[in-house]
């Protein structure tokens, strides 16, 4: 059996740069967009927003199919934003509120047995990522008092949700063009 990163081709390591970096592309715009809609409902912008940037997470696990890929996805998301300084407002815990939706990805799939490329395994990555994620921002920034948090994280739950299912239908389509790799 294969450790480390030696598990991984260089397509898969390809693809993981790729999938960390849309995510954080994609993160100032969707963020801006969902707080128009959060902002005067006093829900963290990311809450929502974060189920779609999310996505990118689900798609990299559902296209590799390998364990530990939502892990290294989320840990480059986290490099890449000490290393650039962008969206840095978590400092050195971006370690922590960047890998953490990830590792918990990883360990959802694990427990239910899955490789992260069919509805339920999206839907399911999806959700639990974002909420890791929302709930790490509200202990590193917000501190909600409980029936908020439980708003918040309800949010998050929807939105993550809806981001696995564009996950998997973007996972779909791949494997329908019968690229080598994606199968």
């Amino acid at each position: 059996m294969e450790k480390g990163l030696n598990r991984f081709s260089a397509f898969d390591l390809i693809i993981i740069a790729l999938m960390a970096a849309l995510g954080i592309a994609t993160k100032p715009v969707i963020g801006s967009l969902a707080r128009i809609i959060t902002g005067p409902l006093f829900i963290p912008g990311g809450a929502i927003a974060g189920g779609f940037y999310m996505l990118w997470i689900v798609l990299g696990t559902g296209l590799i199919k390998k364990r530990f890929t939502a892990t290294l996805i989320a840990l480059v998301q986290a490099i890449m934003v000490i290393a650039i300084g962008v969206l840095g407002t978590h400092g050195i815990m971006s370690i922590f509120t960047y890998t953490l939706p990830g590792i918990m990805i990883d360990l959802i799939l694990f427990i239910i047995r899955k490789k992260g490329d069919d509805l339920i395994d999206c839907f399911l990555a999806g959700i639990v990522s974002n909420m890791t994620g929302t709930l790490l921002s509200n202990i590193v920034f917000f501190k909600l008092p409980l029936i908020p948090l439980i708003l918040t994280l309800s949010s998050a739950a929807l939105s993550g949700g809806l981001g696995g299912i564009i996950g998997f239908n973007i996972i779909k389509r791949f494997k329908g063009l019968n690229i080598a790799g994606f199968n």
